[in-house]
């Protein structure tokens, strides 16, 4: 018979217009009652559920994380109770005997049993700075989306200013750019006028790269895109402020993953924190914090087949930080350590397996630097800056006379001298 970890439990089963919320009240025989209400997911029916959960002095709950409609049922309850979040897979029902009320049930005794593990849910400071995070990084990729289509609308029209200047997108280009499209008719304006620094050397062929054809249906397109992008850059300096401001409280772990030889963006440090959190504590391991962000394999073996150990799909976010902090590190100089691991790795596994690795590589240091309050230490890794070869010499010296005797040469025999 299984372990009865906690007595009193909840389980509860969340939708968005409703929640079931079943507890299960275990007395020393082992014998389990159960009682099953039905709540709106409007704040005063959810205060009522946690004055229920109060009279029944049940401080232990357990819900699946559906959507986002667990986050209002999550906050009330917090300050009172233990709550559990668990990703579904770990909590799914036996099929065909599926409803809201067995569904409560069935979280309850996996609960009441201890077998239901928790997803990490940081502080709600830390959530506020990762809501509005994320919310960047979503605005970011529309500006994105619309950089690309004022360079399509560029292409279509033959005008060619990105195969000359590096940045589409710079002061020069964009004076250029706004002119074409406030003066169609104007084709022989003064391009050096509108150029600074070393782009004056290239006057002439930017003046030959924008003589095409801008149509009046690419050019309204072009206006939109513009006007949405100037309003998306705006949104997101508007969000930064914001975050900047609840990050304050976490000024000390925020330099401490600066000093890391990849990062240098503060807005990237702020963005590691509001997914792992500032307190390492919360991680029984630095593996666990790395197998979490989705940077190890996974385990899948059967009658001792290891059948895939490709990475999880966890760390949506996270992951593709990683990844981009890591390709900042193999180029750094200050500290060849990352480049030479991954030179190492990509030989035998690929460049997406040795990114992968330098990765995990990172968040390990981030977990040791933030459990320890401690900043990068160089000199840790100068010891494998120059990594020694793993390999003994492939040929002997006997090898080595024998070969050149065979392409002519004579070799005196130096053992027979005395």
């Amino acid at each position: 018979m299984l372990k009865i970890v906690y007595p009193i439990c909840c389980g509860i089963d969340v939708h968005k217009k409703f929640v079931v919320a079943t507890i299960g009240t275990t007395n020393k025989s082992g014998v389990t009652d159960y009682q099953t209400r039905q709540f709106s997911t409007f704040t005063e029916s959810l205060l009522q559920l946690l004055d229920w959960l109060k009279i029944h002095s049940c401080v232990h709950v357990c819900m699946e994380s559906t959507g986002k409609y667990w986050h209002p049922v999550f906050n009330i309850l917090e300050d009172y109770c233990d709550v559990v979040v668990a990703n579904p897979k770990y909590v799914k029902g036996i099929r065909g005997k599926k409803t809201d009320k067995k569904d409560s049930i069935w979280l309850c005794d996996l609960h009441k049993h201890g077998l239901v593990p928790s997803s990490f849910i940081p502080p709600l400071p830390i959530r506020q700075i990762r809501d509005l995070m994320r919310y960047r990084f979503k605005l970011i990729n529309v500006k994105s989306s619309e950089k690309n289509r004022i360079q399509n609308s560029l292409t279509v029209s033959n005008i060619m200013i990105s195969s000359v200047v590096s940045d589409t997108f710079g002061v020069s280009s964009m004076r250029i750019i706004n002119h074409i499209l406030d003066n169609p008719d104007d084709k022989d304006f003064e391009v050096s006028s509108m150029l600074h620094g070393s782009m004056q050397d290239k006057a002439e062929t930017i003046t030959k790269s924008i003589n095409g054809n801008l149509t009046k249906p690419q050019a309204e397109k072009m206006r939109v895109c513009l006007h949405h992008f100037e309003n998306i850059e705006k949104h997101i300096t508007d969000i930064e402020r914001v975050v900047l401001g609840l990050a304050q409280p976490y000024l000390p772990q925020i330099e401490i993953i600066l000093s890391l030889p990849s990062i240098k963006d503060v807005f990237t440090a702020i963005a590691i924190i509001s997914e792992i959190g500032s307190d390492m504590a919360v991680f029984n391991s630095s593996k666990h914090l790395c197998s979490w962000a989705g940077v190890t394999p996974q385990n899948n073996e059967s009658a001792g087949k290891k059948k895939s150990v490709r990475i999880s799909r966890a760390g949506v976010y996270i992951k593709p930080l990683l990844v981009q902090c890591a390709n900042a590190a193999i180029k750094s100089k200050k500290c060849p350590y990352f480049k030479n691991r991954y030179d190492q790795i990509k030989k035998r596994r690929g460049h997406k397996k040795a990114i992968i690795a330098i990765a995990h590589t990172l968040l390990k240091c981030i977990y040791y630097m933030l459990n320890n309050g401690e900043t990068f230490n160089y000199d840790l890794y100068k010891i494998d800056s120059k990594p020694k070869q793993s390999y003994a010499s492939q040929i002997t010296e006997e090898m080595a006379l024998r070969y050149l005797e065979t392409l002519g040469y004579q070799i005196p025999d130096m053992r027979n001298t005395t």
